[in-house]
């Protein structure tokens, strides 16, 4: 088995903008001279921060959530030849730990260390649903009738009570939001079957023209 000395375990590494944004790197592999001159140059001129964390407060995304950003970013810097880069962040510093940001998608970091991107949640145990038509109630799924009885129908032939996760997931998969259920639905108006369907009349504007 050939060893490279330049991968290594996961490492995160700071750049400061100078303007209260900081660049948090994540790699599996030492960022070389060139490297960091590279990543320098995409920052827009941001320093490498020669230190392992950094005290204060920082807005930044969640640890759970990698950004489109970051994919773009990782990509870019796949493309211009650096390896081992695994996800890249931006983290705005804050006045002081009651500074407002979107908690759906940010969080408050007391500090930016090794420790920022890991995740340290563990997973809840697997849930047997007993009532698929309760759970739907209960939890807002928006099921119908049909689809409640068709996942009753399916648990009886898997033998087996269906997951919370594979209930929710057929419900969001599956709900009235998914064009291929409602829009290519037929249409029965006044007892009349319309000729083409919801996403047949939108998609007739294009051959049209």
């Amino acid at each position: 088995m050939n060893f490279n000395p330049r991968f290594s375990l996961s490492m995160v590494t700071f750049f400061n903008t100078g303007i209260n944004l900081i660049y948090a790197v994540q790699t599996t592999a030492i960022l070389t001279p060139e490297d960091i001159e590279k990543l320098k140059w995409l920052f827009d001129g941001a320093e490498q921060i020669q230190s392992v964390s950094i005290e204060g407060y920082f807005i930044g995304p969640r640890r759970e959530m990698i950004t489109p950003w970051s994919t773009n970013a990782v990509e870019i810097t796949q493309n211009m030849g650096i390896q081992g880069i695994e996800r890249i962040e931006q983290f705005e510093k804050a006045i002081d730990k009651d500074t407002g940001y979107d908690t759906m998608l940010q969080k408050l970091y007391v500090n930016l260390d090794q420790d920022v991107f890991t995740i340290k949640r563990i997973p809840e145990p697997v849930k047997y649903i007993d009532d698929i038509s309760g759970y739907n109630a209960s939890e807002g799924l928006a099921l119908n009738t049909e689809e409640i009885s068709y996942l009753e129908t399916l648990s009886k032939k898997l033998d087996r009570k269906l997951t919370d996760s594979e209930i929710f997931g057929f419900s969001q998969v599956n709900s009235e939001h998914c064009r291929h259920k409602i829009f290519n639905g037929t249409f029965i108006i006044d007892n009349k079957q319309k000729k083409y369907s919801l996403f047949q009349l939108i998609k007739s504007t294009t051959q049209k023209h």
